[in-house]
């Protein structure tokens, strides 16, 4: 079944995205109009469908630990935050016979510039996360839940918190849930805005109440996780996409993707295209495809250049680009990633060096601190790049940035090093003539678009 064959079977929705009201479904945003995100609505749509089906409370036998694990597994659904890390196998880690408490955390620390999905998810469907929530903590023997809510969408974690009662309220939530002898409380946690958080292990320490800043790894949180208990964290895409797994089976699942990229995703468009939104379209998808759905390249231009998983994910070139599906696999092949899932589209009009140096100085002010290597050379990129920028760049200055940023890349506690320092390299592996021009000429190649 090809992906057009697949959202024939769906009808598009009214949903606001953070940009614009278009949206291709078909599970996590399914029926939804924008304002229908309150419990009965949910329940209506089927929801908490799946939460009844693993108790026993359908009519068929209760679902096993190991079977909701193996179902998970069977759907190829990975991890929607970034990593695209197997979820099942990521299950398959808690220790469940571990005899003290053990701990469930949703990541919505939204802050990868691009990226607007999650807080849609929150905004629009909450009642999905909270019950994707509660069968993962089933499938791992959890009884204690947080969900960490970025920052500055303050409005989106008042609603969640809404939703939690309405859960609570009808029994979804709490001790011995619909009768049963299952117990997860769920509780929401208001993030403070810093991209740092939005690694795993700075959650953690901002969640315990202290400077969000890495941990060392090993230990992971499977072992050693929310106050040194073993801890689950996925992000919020990956908690809706299970009740439909659930639901409709592993096999369903991964038959509306691809092999090793189960299901559908969330993509959010944004820059020169005609309809920046959020997208849910099959894994798998060709990237032409996506962008016809988002309108397009904005006002006719020439597509140039995509960033095709959030800001910190390598830049590919129009040719490369229009060669991909939008999947894992087929991304990486491609010499890039596909992150969070925040496409970021680039026509000819816009200037690569311009490009970076706002990126380069993103990563400099987020830098947490904790690393040399981060620290200090997210600084030493941003003022060579703005060096560039103002034509007061040096012959040397291209090789220096490659040296410099191999020597942050993969030498920090966490990815933030990396994020700087791929963006840099790969704008000057594909677009070094910029560089070359703006050095040698003092002026752009290409204007920058008004």
């Amino acid at each position: 079944m090809n992906a057009s064959q697949v959202l024939s079977q769906f009808a598009a929705t009214g949903v606001q995205t953070c940009f614009h009201n278009r949206h291709i479904e078909p599970q996590i945003y399914a029926g939804l109009n924008g304002t229908n995100w309150r419990l009965k609505d949910y329940v209506a749509r089927g929801g908490y469908q799946a939460l009844r089906k693993i108790l026993g409370l359908d009519g068929s036998e209760p679902m096993t630990q190991d079977q909701v694990i193996a179902t998970v597994k069977e759907s190829a659904l990975r991890g929607r935050g970034g990593a695209g890390f197997p979820t099942g196998l990521k299950w398959s880690f808690m220790p469940r016979q571990f005899p003290g408490q053990k701990y469930l955390v949703c990541n919505s620390d939204e802050g990868e510039p691009g990226t607007c999905k999650d807080r849609d998810i929150l905004q629009f469907n909450p009642h999905i996360v909270i019950e994707g929530m509660a069968i993962a903590a089933y499938a791992m023997g959890i009884s204690v839940g947080y969900n960490y809510i970025h920052g500055e969408i303050f409005t989106t974690y008042e609603r969640f918190e809404e939703a939690l009662q309405e859960a609570r309220d009808a029994g979804y939530l709490g001790d011995k849930i619909l009768g049963s002898g299952f117990n997860f409380e769920l509780h929401a946690f208001h993030g403070f805005g810093a991209y740092i958080c939005g690694e795993e292990t700075a959650l953690l320490e901002s969640l315990e109440g202290k400077k969000g800043q890495p941990r060392f790894k090993p230990p992971f949180p499977a072992s050693f996780g929310l106050y040194g208990k073993p801890t689950t964290i996925n992000n919020t895409e990956t908690f809706a996409a299970v009740p439909w797994i659930i639901r409709n089976g592993g096999q369903a699942f991964l038959d509306v993707g691809k092999p090793n990229n189960g299901g559908t995703k969330l993509f959010s468009v944004s820059g020169d295209v005609e309809l920046p939104g959020n997208y849910e379209v099959p894994m798998g998808t060709p990237f032409p495809k996506l962008l016809e759905l988002a309108g397009g390249m904005r006002g006719g231009r020439k597509l140039k250049a995509v960033i095709p998983g959030g800001s910190s994910m390598p830049v590919l070139p129009a040719d490369v680009m229009m060669a991909c599906t939008m999947d894992y696999d087929s991304i990486a092949k491609a010499g890039s990633m596909l992150g969070s899932g925040a496409v970021i589209v680039m026509d000819e009009t816009r200037c690569m060096v311009e490009s970076l140096l706002r990126l380069s100085y993103f990563y400099m002010h987020e830098s947490c601190g904790q690393c040399t290597p981060c620290r200090e050379g997210t600084g030493w990129l941003w003022r060579m790049i703005k060096r560039i920028h103002e034509g007061q760049g040096r012959p040397d200055d291209i090789e220096l940035l490659n040296s410099v940023a191999d020597n942050i890349q993969g030498r920090t506690i966490c990815a933030l090093g990396d994020a700087a320092a791929m963006p840099v390299r790969a704008m000057i592996k594909h677009f070094r003539a910029e560089f070359e021009h703006l050095i040698e000429h003092k002026t752009r190649l290409a204007p920058v678009a008004a």
